[in-house]
């Protein structure tokens, strides 16, 4: 009996040295959570239960735990390397089944899918048909988009200018674009976009009428009139009076491009009649060309988006973490990664920096938790223990034979 009990505390010994050595063998890698080899000691009961002076007969393994700890974040500077400072999982698609990882060492794959380096897809939040917010309902895998960035149509121009109060009629009648006699200024030229991001040239020319403070603005595209002249009016002290709202809606406008019908407003707002000479303080628009991918960002609630060369950017989903009642109870399934089973509790999915989420950071990946030092000090005391227990069938041995040696 007394063997028995001494090979047990060796097989216990040996599992602790094996816990160890696994955890220094993972000092470096990413996302490792430390196991540590727990135990039970063990009795034997007869049908009457124990007695009082029953001795045990050994220890056993009652489970090797992983220990669910906060490790280091360490900055990397790359965009697809993310950590979580707290709690919560990287919910993975591994060929059709769902696992959960710490480890977020993620890169492209051929088809642009973001993957870990085991080709599990990373699993988000799909974006909301109408643009605004995210299905939390829809988990998909995310995807960085290979094409270029849509454009988008001009729908608003703004004009800031300051007319001089000073002008005169122009000396040419009628208004000729092609003819300068024939108007006071012009705004230059804006650049705009129809919905094919094909630009065209937004113009306004402005002519000095005959009454006091009054203007008329004629507007072109690509040469060619978008609507009557507009009458600006402006009070005895330079202000704009007229459209009361600033605002001037352009006749829609065809492109030879192919694209929709454009349709724009002219937003003259804040613009000003005072001294001798034209200024023209701002020109903006709401519209952009295609873009090349520049680069992806995630932001502290993983948010992920796109930015585009033409300065869109479009939000491709958000990440969806995952969180379990009974962490411990996840089962191992290699290369950084753990699976649902009935101990740990079905996955509670939700987005970083909610409810019990830990926040999301980008470009910085989280270390491991293995602490060298303890390790080398639970592997001398595991050693130790070994050898103890080596020593105790040797002292029985001893006994044994001093038995068998009676006479």
């Amino acid at each position: 009996m007394s063997f028995n009990i001494s090979l047990s505390g060796i097989n216990a010994a040996s599992t602790d040295l094996s816990v160890t050595a696994n955890n220094i063998a993972n000092v470096n890698t990413t996302g490792f959570k430390e196991s540590r080899a727990e135990f039970a000691n063990m009795f034997q009961a007869s049908s009457y239960g124990l007695s009082r002076n029953a001795v045990g007969v050994g220890v056993k393994t009652s489970q090797v735990a992983q220990q669910f700890s906060q490790g280091s974040i360490n900055t990397t500077g790359r965009s697809l390397d993310m950590a979580i400072s707290g709690e919560g999982f990287f919910t993975l698609n591994m060929n059709g089944s769902r696992v959960y990882s710490r480890a977020g060492n993620f890169q492209t794959d051929a088809q642009g899918f973001v993957v870990n380096a085991q080709g599990a897809r990373l699993q988000v939040f799909a974006p909301n048909t109408n643009g605004n917010g995210f299905d939390v309902g829809s988990i998909v895998d995310l995807k960085l988009t290979g094409s270029d960035g849509p454009p988008k149509e001009t729908s608003k121009v703004e004009l800031a200018f300051t007319l001089p109060a000073q002008a005169q009629q122009p000396i040419s009648t009628p208004f000729d674009p092609a003819n300068t006699n024939s108007y006071n200024m012009t705004s230059g030229g804006v650049t705009v976009y129809d919905s094919l991001g094909v630009s065209h040239t937004q113009t306004s020319y402005f002519v000095k009428t005959a009454n006091p403070n009054e203007w008329s603005v004629h507007n072109y595209v690509d040469g060619v009139a978008v609507g009557a002249p507009t009458t600006l009016q402006f009070s005895n002290t330079g202000a704009l009076t007229s459209p009361t709202d600033g605002l001037i809606t352009l006749d829609p406008y065809t492109p030879t491009s192919g694209a929709g019908v454009l349709a724009m407003s002219l937003d003259v707002t804040g613009s000003t009649q005072y001294g001798e000479s034209f200024a023209l303080r701002n020109t903006a628009q709401d519209g952009y060309a295609a873009g090349k991918l520049d680069e992806i960002s995630v932001s502290e609630t993983g948010v992920v988006v796109a930015r585009y060369s033409n300065g869109a950017d479009l939000p491709l989903g958000q990440l969806a973490l995952a969180n379990f009642n009974n962490a411990q109870g996840l089962t191992p399934s290699g290369d950084n990664a753990w699976a649902e089973s009935f101990t740990s509790g079905t996955a509670r999915v939700g987005a970083p920096g909610t409810s019990d989420f830990g926040q999301l950071q980008s470009g910085a990946l989280e270390g491991s938790t293995v602490d060298l030092t303890e390790q080398l000090v639970n592997m001398i005391v595991a050693q130790r223990n070994f050898q103890a227990s080596a020593q105790m069938i040797s002292t029985m041995d001893q006994a044994t034979q001093t038995i068998i040696n009676m006479r």
